[in-house]
């Protein structure tokens, strides 16, 4: 287990889960100076999910776990405000807050072991059949995934995560399961809230 690091947090009403992509309109102070700090320092910031608030103006209660976001790209749009491309990174655990004079949330948190490598189980297949259907059919950038990736539990999880039409509070608990598998028995008791066709016409 590593030890408590500082990190700034970026409160959004939507999870940011590791390996998604997001895009983030930045226009408030506290945040272009968060990007700044990132950029001066080569760090990263974390986004949580928001349990009550807002996005912007009073700093809002952030959800106690979250992914490190990664500045992959940045371009200033029509109107003039600063869009970041993010990709989700390491999940963490927020132990404590502290909101800093420019109304910026630090988080001290506590970075979670990296997933293994775990293949699926037998129990967990349709769910990989799922994804490879969505890929398929949804295109974008894991379109071209191959038996590698489609044949890994964490990499299962986190698309399907991203892809299926979850609540964020469902996102949110499965950010809080270490376990590959647990996630996607999760996702697996989920799969009767949507119209996804039975396994025989997959």
């Amino acid at each position: 287990m590593t030890s408590p690091q500082s990190l700034p947090l970026f409160p959004l009403h939507s999870a940011l889960l590791p390996g998604a992509a997001l895009s983030l309109r930045v226009f408030e102070a506290r945040y272009l100076d968060l990007v700044r700090e990132c950029g001066r320092k080569g760090s990263s910031f974390g986004v949580c999910l928001i349990l009550e608030g807002e996005e912007v103006g009073t700093p809002a209660t952030p959800a106690a776990w979250g992914v490190e976001a990664l500045v992959e790209d940045f371009d200033v749009g029509a109107d003039g405000v600063l869009v970041l491309r993010l990709r989700g990174g390491r999940r963490f655990r927020v132990l404590a807050t502290r909101v800093r004079d420019n109304g910026l949330v630090v988080g001290d948190v506590q970075w979670c072991e990296a997933d293994s490598d775990d293949e699926l189980q037998p129990e967990h297949a349709l769910l990989g059949v799922l994804l490879e259907r969505i890929l398929e059919q949804a295109g974008g950038e894991f379109a071209g995934a191959g038996p590698a990736q489609l044949d890994q539990a964490s990499w299962v999880g986190w698309r399907l995560a991203e892809l299926l039409p979850l609540q964020e509070q469902q996102r949110l608990a499965l950010l809080q399961e270490d376990d590959p598998q647990q996630r996607l028995e999760l996702m697996l008791s989920w799969i009767p809230e949507f119209d996804v066709p039975p396994e025989e016409d997959l």
